[in-house]
């Protein structure tokens, strides 16, 4: 997996202050994406465990205060990016206790392959649906479009 950009201090990809990654790699190309440089699976930098182990360190570093991890992009749910997510969200469930976990994705929930669920599992919060150019309204928290839906999966802590 490659990704484009790590923000170890973000306010705005979800709530509270974040640690914020915009993976490569999107099959959607939605029509008036703010984010086409990430549709390419290899441009960026490749996601290596150094980098893991940055976002870790990020999230347990107790100068700042954290609530939790968003994944964005180009799409974190994309096939080729599937095994070094749900990796990294095991990683982030067994070693940083109590923060949470947003997902952007262009699919939508009802129709994630078992691959794509087995990640879904491991986040708080799925943003789903393709960005709609049509439906745009800057007003909606945390999303593009009003066909995008925020869904809780977990409780928040």
């Amino acid at each position: 997996m490659n990704y484009h950009q790590y923000y170890p201090i973000d306010v705005v990809n979800g709530p509270g202050t974040r640690a914020t990654l915009f993976v490569s790699g999107c099959e959607h190309q939605c029509r008036g994406c703010y984010n086409q440089s990430t549709w390419d699976p290899r441009s960026g930098h490749l996601f290596d465990e150094a980098m893991a182990d940055t976002i870790i360190r990020d999230l347990n570093d107790t100068r700042v205060k954290r609530r939790g991890l968003s994944l964005s992009g180009g799409d974190p749910l994309f096939p080729g990016n599937l095994a070094a997510i749900k990796a990294l969200l095991e990683r982030v469930r067994s070693e940083c206790p109590g923060k949470d976990v947003w997902l952007w994705t262009g699919y939508t929930h009802e129709h994630l392959t078992p691959e794509q669920q087995a990640v879904v599992a491991l986040v708080d919060t799925l943003v789903d649906g393709k960005f709609e150019q049509a439906l745009q309204d800057p007003s909606l928290a945390f999303r593009g479009s009003s066909n995008q839906r925020i869904i809780s999966l977990k409780p928040v802590e």
